[in-house]
């Protein structure tokens, strides 16, 4: 007979506290082992400095200011994050893949948004070929981060494909 055994753990009365001598039997015990999770969002640029986006030609001059490498060479995905006023908190670089594709998790882009208390983001990613047409693979990603976004009241404003020469806009095109 397998018999499961339970400990109880004694409580303070209130519940909220661990009773004098616990905690120090939590840091040996196997059982208490846990990890804590640390967030952080320290921007070095003050409130009043930061950009403001008005649109799409906005969003591309931020994203060709802060993309790591030529826009010919591996196709790379960025997540600027807004806040209401349509202010840039800050950037993330999603991934980074090959010539021809990247891929992309939601789930990163929004942890990255809520350590940074976003109310809006813009995407953006490259086509090194130089083809302004978003792909199927470029639409469903749009419409699942833009579902996410929804419920967790963050907007997906636009997301941008950027060539060597010229940018498309989901916004601008009616995408979104």
């Amino acid at each position: 007979m397998n018999k499961t055994i339970q400990r109880k753990l004694p409580f303070t009365k209130d519940g909220n506290t661990f009773p004098e001598g616990m905690v120090p039997r939590m840091k040996e015990e196997p059982m208490f082992r846990v990890s804590e999770i640390g967030i952080s969002y320290s921007p070095p640029v003050k409130s009043s400095e930061r950009i403001t986006i008005t649109g799409s030609a906005d969003a591309e001059r931020v994203f060709r200011r802060i993309w790591g490498q030529p826009i010919e060479l591996r196709e790379c995905f960025y997540a600027l994050f807004l806040n209401r006023a349509n202010r840039v908190l800050g950037y993330y670089l999603v991934s980074v893949g090959g010539i021809t594709g990247t891929v992309v998790d939601p789930r990163c882009i929004f942890q990255a948004a809520l350590k940074a208390s976003a109310t809006g983001i813009l995407l953006a990613h490259n086509h090194p070929s130089g083809n302004p047409q978003p792909s199927d693979a470029d639409i469903q990603i749009t419409r699942k981060i833009k579902d996410a976004g929804q419920l967790l009241d963050i907007n997906l404003l636009d997301h941008l494909i950027l060539m060597p020469e010229g940018y498309t806009s989901f916004a601008d095109e009616g995408m979104m």
